[in-house]
């Protein structure tokens, strides 16, 4: 079976802790890793989530290194064409200009779950060479009825 690796790497201070924007994002990784494992695995696939601490002085060096999610080797915006953008963070982080990610018109601080599926649907198929089938998505229909009054 082949293994797609999803890695993600944030801050950890001398307490084990982070910030709010990466505790979402680790929330979201895994729910993400779950729901692509459990999709690829049909198609011969399984998926592996690695985290990484970066220490403090680390991080002083470079600070777009946390919160960042590496499929497959490549950042997540490098699959999804999207980009890295800086915002002001909080708390653990203190007053940095912490990793945002800019998807279509969207600037996301804390990464969601679809963003990670999309960019690992998109790295399965293209490592592994397998056709996946479109994610099922609702599109907001209009139906226009027309009659005789």
């Amino acid at each position: 079976m082949n293994t797609l690796i999803i890695e993600w790497q944030r801050l950890l201070d001398e307490h084990k802790s982070t910030c709010p924007r990466c505790g979402s994002t680790e929330h979201e990784v895994e729910k993400a890793a779950a729901s692509l494992d459990r999709d690829l695995r049909l198609f011969g696939i399984k998926v592996r989530l690695v985290k990484k601490a970066i220490r403090p002085e680390d991080f002083k060096k470079d600070v777009l290194q946390s919160n960042k999610i590496m499929i497959a080797g490549k950042t997540m915006e490098e699959w999804l064409g999207a980009e890295t953008g800086q915002s002001p963070c909080c708390e653990v982080c203190g007053d940095a200009e912490c990793r945002t990610v800019e998807y279509g018109d969207q600037t996301h601080e804390a990464v969601p779950a679809d963003l990670i599926v999309r960019a690992g649907r998109l790295a399965a198929s293209q490592v592994f060479k397998v056709k996946l089938p479109q994610s099922a998505r609702r599109k907001a229909r209009i139906k226009v009825l027309s009659g005789k009054c």
